[in-house]
């Protein structure tokens, strides 16, 4: 059974995902110990600032399934409520479906965004390097990004730039009616930041500081925006000239503190400042928002103008949709015929033997045939097994394709006596 439990920013507020981030970023070996729980044979983890999935391959049993939700509630210091209320989880095609969807970013808080598919593919890679994914999930994992594959290049769903970083921009073209002019302090420099950057500068920003731990990494950043660089020791300078603050470091306590933010709110002389924090875990203390003058937006904030640009990929959706199903489909028909694989091998296996053998008591009266003549009795008679066996096998993988497999493979082992 393939097996998908997690949550995102539509069941869960961002302190329950935040809590759980911060909880899943400490365990480094989690699809290791995904593995080592009993019944769940491969495993991969999957962490964005919007949601945590767990994608496994286990045992068909209930127990399992359980001891999936229990493990991850555990690795994040959920309540049982929060388990209760925020987590979802989807069992094979359904779990399939919820995947493609997720690589296609139809399941995406901006839809069509350019991320998401990148997080998979590094989700998959580490992976890899633990060795937690087999046959099963590699196949679905590759198929997945050949559906995503589909998606860009036969939809239009991502032809215009949205991303959480984009809407982020766009909430501060919203504010002033235009960036010309304006100074932007951007915290961080990852690649949240770099993509900030770009959409800043597209928009025809005057000015942009980029703040880091690492100055070095940012003034790399500054350098390509033709900015400035400061540390995050300089950052109460930099918030006193900024008009916009964008942040999107995910550090794991606060980087900018309401007290900072009071300090700062005298040196400014009650000029308005605005905060984004697209962060998660949050990179601004809530109470900075109380400050007099100063206006603070989260990441759930920019569901507004997420919904304002998702408006016009609706069409280009039901596209993707369509390949999402064509592609679940695909998969689901191979995994159901890899069940009947095996049975397949056997019955091929046994019925070889059985001509072998008659071949081998033949042998008195074959023996006065001449090479030419042996070998064309031996291509007739691979000949009859190969359309005795035609229908059988074509059965077993139509059928199984069509959900009917447990019952055809039974029914064929019992028949043909295949596990003597």
């Amino acid at each position: 059974m393939i097996a998908l439990i997690g949550l995102n920013h539509k069941t869960a507020p961002l302190a329950v995902r935040e809590k759980l981030f911060a909880g899943c970023q400490e365990e480094s070996d989690l699809p290791v110990r995904l593995t080592a729980v009993c019944g769940i044979r491969e495993a991969m983890f999957l962490s964005t600032c919007n949601r945590i999935e767990i994608l496994t391959r286990i045992d068909g049993q209930e127990e399992t399934l359980y001891k999936l939700r229990d493990f991850l509630a555990a690795s994040g210091g959920l309540t049982p409520e929060e388990a209760r209320d925020c987590l979802y989880l989807y069992c094979d095609e359904n779990a399939v479906r919820h995947l493609f969807r997720v690589a296609a970013s139809l399941d995406s808080l901006v839809m069509g965004e350019t991320q998401i598919l990148g997080q998979v593919k590094d989700a998959y890679r580490r992976a890899l390097e633990k060795n937690s994914t087999g046959a099963v999930l590699n196949r679905l994992l590759h198929r997945a990004f050949r559906t995503a594959k589909r998606v860009r290049s036969e939809t239009a769903i991502a032809v215009n730039p949205v991303s959480v970083s984009f809407a982020a921009v766009t909430l501060a073209k919203k504010i002033f009616g235009s960036l010309t002019g304006k100074e932007v302090l951007v915290i961080g420099a990852g690649e949240m930041a770099e993509l900030t950057g770009m959409h800043l500068v597209a928009n025809g920003i005057s000015g942009i500081i980029i703040a880091n731990r690492s100055q070095a990494q940012a003034s790399v950043l500054a350098e390509k925006f033709h900015g400035r660089a400061v540390s995050l020791e300089a950052l109460r300078e930099a918030l006193t000239e900024a008009d916009i603050v964008i942040s999107s470091t995910g550090a794991s306590s606060y980087i900018v503190s309401a007290d900072l933010i009071r300090q700062v709110h005298h040196q400014r002389k009650n000029r308005l400042l605005f905060l984004i924090d697209i962060a998660v875990p949050r990179d601004i203390d809530p109470q900075a928002g109380a400050v007099e003058n100063v206006y603070l937006y989260n990441i759930d904030n920019l569901q507004d103008i997420v919904d304002e640009n998702m408006n016009a990929r609706k069409k280009e959706a039901l596209k993707a949709e369509a390949i999402v199903e064509e592609e679940v489909k695909n998969y689901i028909n191979w995994v159901k015929e890899l069940d009947a694989v095996p049975t397949i091998v056997l019955l091929r296996n046994k019925v070889e033997e059985i001509v072998r053998l008659e071949l081998v008591k033949a042998g008195s009266w074959m023996k006065d045939m001449n090479e030419t003549e042996r070998q064309k009795v031996e291509i007739l008679i691979n000949s009859i097994v190969n359309k005795l066996l035609h229908n059988p096998v074509t059965v077993l993988k139509e059928e199984s394709s069509e959900f009917k497999s447990a019952d055809i493979v039974a029914l064929t082992r019992q028949l043909f006596r295949l596990d003597e």
